[in-house]
């Protein structure tokens, strides 16, 4: 059974979960703002929280067999089991007031939010379909940077979404970069 009260971080009084999630993940006491996973993100920006995720099938590999004080391999395992997402980037498609988007949300809980290869592929597939769709598109930034386990491999990621969206510019395709707490780094 889930906990049905929580504890405000900066107010510290033990409040109704349910009357934090009716308020926006906002406490209602002290208006101190909760952080937010993508999932939680998402039902909130699309209308009704109805949404479609597309390119849900990428998953991460360790194509550099990268340990530090574990394998990356297991790492990432890990924070699959923990947050029930293949890597640390959402894409969705929906209506935001009656308008079709498309979103990208980065979650923190996945290691930090952070860019590896799959997440600027899943970042660029999703500018690509605001490009092909003439469609909109939010990018919801909650990261802090570029993933070190995956080396260069990470730090391409940020031409290959700069270039995507440097196109998206060109067709004149409304592109939206929202910062969220916390956003740490370069992406």
């Amino acid at each position: 059974m889930a906990q049905l009260w929580t504890r405000c971080n900066n107010c510290r009084k033990i409040i109704y979960k349910q009357d934090i999630i009716d308020n926006l993940y906002v406490c209602p006491s002290c208006d101190f703002h909760f952080r937010l996973s993508a999932p939680q993100r998402l039902a909130m920006l699309f209308d009704e929280g109805n949404y479609n995720v597309f390119d849900e099938h990428l998953y991460p590999c360790d194509p550099l067999g990268f340990e530090d004080s574990k394998k990356y391999s297991d790492r990432l395992k890990e924070n699959q089991e923990k947050t029930k997402l293949p890597d640390a980037v959402i894409n969705a498609q929906g209506l935001l007031e009656g308008m079709e988007v498309i979103v990208s949300a980065l979650d923190f809980r996945f290691m930090g939010g952070s860019m590896g290869s799959v997440v600027g592929e899943k970042v660029t597939r999703a500018l690509e379909k605001a490009y092909s769709t003439n469609t909109p598109i939010i990018i919801v930034s909650c990261s802090g940077g570029a993933r070190m386990q995956e080396g260069v491999l990470s730090l391409m990621q940020l031409m290959k979404t700069s270039a995507a969206i440097a196109r998206l510019d060109e067709k004149g395709i409304p592109y939206i970069s929202v910062l969220t707490d916390p956003t740490t780094g370069g992406v």
